[in-house]
């Protein structure tokens, strides 16, 4: 692979390939952070979604805090593909999850982008020694898996494929980190990388007892949000396993509740999704949002993401005028410290 045409912490114009939901907030985010940024998606209404998407994401950023120079202005929505990769200096790539349409659109891209210029697929669970293999140049090719919404969520994992070279790696991790992502860079491949699978299992444990009515959507999600989701804002379930043992630690918590493993406390294989579980979970969530539109859900969750994050240390808290003239420091929720 040739050496890529800047450092990580010198790129200024990024490009976004597909600008659904994920690729949309790829772009929001890269806007924020002060970047010129050129997006293509070949929906006839994409620019108009995309627009609409960063205007809705906006408010939220600001609240985060903007780079210097960061505005929704800087964003230039291409003809072609080949338009909207020409001058980049990095491309992230959110296609829909369907391997051959990965693979043709990568190599696309691979063809269209400047020699040396990394090319990051958002993928969600396709290894990318699967989706490499039509590339002429596949050493550049990197996984860059982000969360929704890109913009608030902070990780990213990076992993590499079997042809792709570990400079690339490297330098997508570095870009990354430059961009304002927590980054995770895995040294091997795996199906759904790490988070997802996480949340693959808990998903699939949540379906089983919706399907065999053992509980219902809500009791499930207020369990996560009233429960262990608390902890896992700030303290992942290993770590909190490890409190479960005391001034023992991990170790006596394994000596202590290790049996528990082989109780039936889980189910691993997936419930056939069909139409009677399917509808339980549709109705489920309509029941659970109480009315409230997908915008504002996603208004919430975005404020409760910058909250927990604030309320965590890893955002500055908000400065505010009191009535002596005397700025205080608040929390996003008021609460004086």
């Amino acid at each position: 692979m040739p050496s890529s045409p800047c450092a990580p912490d010198h790129v200024r114009r990024v490009a976004c390939v597909g600008a659904g939901v994920i690729g949309g907030g790829w772009v929001a985010h890269f806007l924020a952070r002060g970047y010129d940024v050129t997006a293509w998606d070949p929906a006839p209404d994409a620019e108009e979604k995309l627009r609409r998407l960063v205007a809705a994401a906006w408010p939220a950023l600001e609240q985060i805090g903007l780079a210097d120079g960061a505005s929704p202005d800087r964003l230039t929505v291409a003809a072609t593909l080949a338009e909207a990769v020409a001058d980049a200096q990095f491309v992230q790539e959110s296609a829909p999850e369907k391997l051959e349409l990965k693979r043709s659109l990568l190599a696309q891209l691979d063809a269209a982008a400047p020699p040396g210029v990394i090319i990051a697929s958002s993928t969600s669970g396709y290894p990318m020694t699967d989706m490499q293999t039509e590339a002429a140049d596949p050493g550049r090719l990197v996984v860059g898996h982000p969360f929704n919404p890109p913009y608030l969520i902070p990780l990213v994992e990076v992993v590499g494929g079997k042809q792709t070279d570990a400079a690339a790696v490297e330098w997508a991790s570095h870009f990354y980190e430059a961009a304002g992502k927590s980054v995770i860079t895995m040294e091997r491949e795996l199906p759904g990388f790490i988070a997802n699978r996480l949340q693959e299992a808990l998903w699939r444990e949540a379906l089983h007892m919706v399907a065999n009515g053992e509980a219902t959507v809500k009791e499930i999600d207020d369990s996560i949000t009233e429960g262990p989701g608390l902890r896992w804002a700030f303290m992942g379930p290993c770590l909190t396993f490890a409190l479960a043992g005391g001034e023992g630690g991990m170790a006596h918590m394994l000596d202590h509740f290790g049996p528990s493993l082989k109780s039936p406390w889980t189910r691993l294989e997936a419930p056939e999704l069909d139409d009677t579980l399917r509808t339980a979970m549709v109705d489920g969530c309509d029941e659970a949002a109480g009315g409230r539109t997908i915008a504002q859900l996603v208004a919430e969750r975005d404020q409760g993401v910058i909250d927990v994050l604030r309320a965590t240390g890893r955002l500055p808290r908000q400065r505010t005028e009191g009535t002596d003239g005397n700025a205080s420091t608040t929390s996003s929720m008021g609460d004086e410290k």
